[in-house]
């Protein structure tokens, strides 16, 4: 049996929570605490061992120079933002913003119904900043031959001529343009070639691009969708976006509209999208619609280019006008020019010479004759005119374009065979002198136009040479009228027959019906000016006796008979003064006339210059550009004949 005592096993004690502290850092040990060990002696120093000196002096050295730096730099912005802060402002304003102009986009030229004859198509200026082509930005110092020698073959210029514009002697200068109204694909062959210098240089340290300083800026190019049809109507553009010429001279201000302008910031001749820009927009010019008919245009183009080809003519031009509006239709000339292409065109053929050129237009001007003469009542077409081979007056001795026998005409025939005798006897009875017949024939020509600018207000038009009655010279008196010794140009001629068409009535003749703005509406043109110059009487009675000249088997103009219709028209053949000696040389062949001759419609008149291969005469070479014109517009027009028969009129009679 086991001893129990109340004596237990001895167990380890764990001991309690520290007690602070209190007596001043020194604890007494424990029961069973280890004793502290005593602290070991200090060592002694070690005379090889570094001995740092104090950090405060050079604190305080970066200290001051820190100090001056910031002190530079507040001096410095001191003077950068108030003492200089103007000239600062204004040289980053320079150097920052551009100022570009908005080129207006211009107005179309269209026909009667509405055809463009003349547009605009997308383009660009090639422009450049001639302080990226520098030394200081491509770190070269040939930057502006480089490039020019890339661009040149390119844009079509003369080295020489970019290496100028890109290296000027203004060294500010910031602004060249190198070619003007470029098509996209030249702009875009450009662009590459930019990019591709751009991505060589990124590898190849010893590559530059060159052409990091050519931009572009949106532009446009006019263009003339048929080529030389109506060249010497339309003119052309010159490189500056000006008309020079025709109708793109005459109305450039109304065709040209207003360029805009465009402010923005740059860098490195790009713009900077993220800064803001003001821009004024450009006003689109206006589109202007003219009278003429494309389709009859070309035919009247097509007629007179064939005839003085086949003539070997030096030139040649057809109009054909409403007679009842005075509307001009077509205003042909050969040779022409193609406006798209000025490179090509002969400098002598780039106007317009149915209204440039004066020429003495010969027996087509004897219709004014004889319309002063039965206006004034000294003669009939039954008139008897008894006309000899030849005819003194003065010192001059005059005569017909062909030997006859005395002829016995009608004052009817005298027209349809185109007698110069039987005119000059027949305007004698103008008045009682020669003197005062002179004075009444020059009032005619007056009225009918002669001497005096059309209306048409067209660049260069000449108003031709009518000298006052009393400086007309011994021959003059007697040349006049006949058509020799006064000069007219094509649109004159044709507005007298177009005249006598409108029952006496000259209507001036128009080349523009209208003006559409950029707002869309559309302007018609004012009402052109009407001057009664015969009565209607008197018209009707020419219309009568010029359908002799084609109808008669007599008549001079049997050449211009259109089957069906009643034609009215006279020949033409006049000696013809040579531009270049001032002396005669050769003819002025002609014909005009109007259709159908008993309800007047439409005009015609041709004109041949010094034609040298085959006839010269008026009615052989004009006659037939005539019928084929005034039939094409009879046509196009929808013109349904008369159906009346012509009435005859005498052209001789039995002494």
């Amino acid at each position: 049996m086991t001893e129990v005592t109340d004596r237990e096993s001895p167990r380890r004690r764990v001991p309690g929570p520290a007690r602070p502290d209190r007596s001043g850092g020194r604890r007494r040990p424990g029961p069973g605490a280890r004793p502290a060990r005593r602290p070991a002696p200090p060592r002694a120093a070690d005379p090889r061992a570094i001995r740092l000196g104090s950090p405060r002096p050079r604190l305080r050295m970066i200290g001051f120079a820190l100090t001056l730096v910031l002190l530079v730099f507040v001096v410095r912005l001191l003077q950068v933002q108030a003492v200089d802060a103007s000239a600062y402002a204004a040289k980053a304003e320079r150097n920052r913003y551009v100022v570009h102009t908005l080129a207006a986009q211009r107005g179309e030229i269209t026909d009667r119904t509405g055809v463009a004859l003349a547009t605009s198509v997308d383009a660009y200026d090639i422009t450049a900043d001639p302080t990226l082509f520098t030394r200081e930005q491509l770190k070269i110092d040939d930057g502006p031959e480089q490039a020019a020698a890339l661009l040149a073959p390119i844009l079509g210029k003369d080295q020489g001529e970019l290496v100028a514009k890109l290296r000027p002697e203004d060294s500010t200068l910031r602004y060249v343009k190198l070619a003007g109204r470029q098509t996209p694909q030249v702009w875009k062959q450009i662009k590459d070639l930019r990019t591709a210098l751009a991505t060589k240089a990124q590898t190849d340290q010893s590559t530059v691009n060159v052409l990091a300083g050519v931009l572009a800026e949106p532009s446009s190019k006019r263009v003339y969708p048929n080529g030389d049809l109506a060249a010497g109507i339309l003119g052309w553009v010159n490189a500056d976006g000006e008309g020079g010429g025709g109708i793109e001279q005459q109305l450039n201000e109304e065709l040209a509209g207003e360029d805009g302008k465009i402010r923005y910031a740059q860098s490195g001749g790009l713009q900077v999208p993220t800064v803001g820009s003001t821009e004024t927009p450009a006003v689109p010019g206006s589109d202007i619609e003219l009278t003429i008919d494309r389709d009859i245009q070309w035919a009247a183009q097509n007629a007179i280019a064939e005839q003085v080809e086949k003539s070997e003519a030096d030139r040649g031009y057809v109009i054909v006008q409403d007679a009842r509006t005075g509307e001009i239709l077509a205003m042909a000339n050969s040779p022409g020019f193609d406006p798209n292409d000025l490179t090509k065109a002969d400098a002598s053929a780039m106007g317009n010479a149915a209204l440039q050129d004066a020429y003495e237009p010969g027996s087509t001007a004897k219709v004014m004759s004889m319309a002063a003469v039965l206006e004034e009542n000294v003669a009939t077409p039954l008139t008897h005119v008894t006309v000899p081979n030849r005819l003194h007056r003065g010192d001059r001795l005059f005569q017909d374009d062909i030997d006859h026998p005395t002829w016995y005409l009608t004052l009817n025939g005298v027209l349809a065979k185109s007698s110069n005798i039987g005119t000059i006897l027949a305007t004698g009875q103008l008045g009682k002198t020669q003197a005062e017949a002179n004075r009444v024939l020059y009032t005619y020509l007056r009225k009918f136009g002669i001497g005096g600018y059309t209306g048409l207000g067209f660049p260069g038009e000449t108003k031709g040479i009518l000298a006052p009655p009393d400086q007309w010279s011994t021959s003059q008196q007697y040349t006049i009228p006949f058509g020799q010794g006064v000069s007219i140009n094509a649109m004159q001629a044709a507005s007298v027959y177009s005249t006598i068409a409108n029952g006496g009535v000259r209507v001036e003749p128009t080349l523009v019906r209208g003006t559409k703005g950029p707002d869309g509406r559309f302007t018609p043109a004012p009402e052109p000016e009407k001057t009664r110059v015969v009565s209607e009487k008197t018209a009707k009675t020419l219309a009568r006796m010029l359908e002799s000249v084609v109808d008669d088997e007599e008549g001079t103009g049997t050449k211009a008979r259109i089957p069906g219709y009643r034609v009215a028209g006279k020949t033409g053949t006049a000696n013809r003064v040579d531009p270049a000696t001032g002396r005669y040389r050769g003819y002025t062949s002609s014909f005009a006339g109007f259709a159908p001759a008993d309800k007047p419609r439409v005009t015609v008149y041709c004109a041949i210059q010094n034609a040298t291969k085959g006839s010269y005469f008026g009615g052989q070479i004009c006659g037939p550009v005539y019928k084929q014109v005034m039939e094409f517009a009879l046509k196009t027009l929808q013109v349904p004949p008369t159906g009346a028969k012509p009435a005859h009129l005498p052209v001789t009679f039995k002494p």
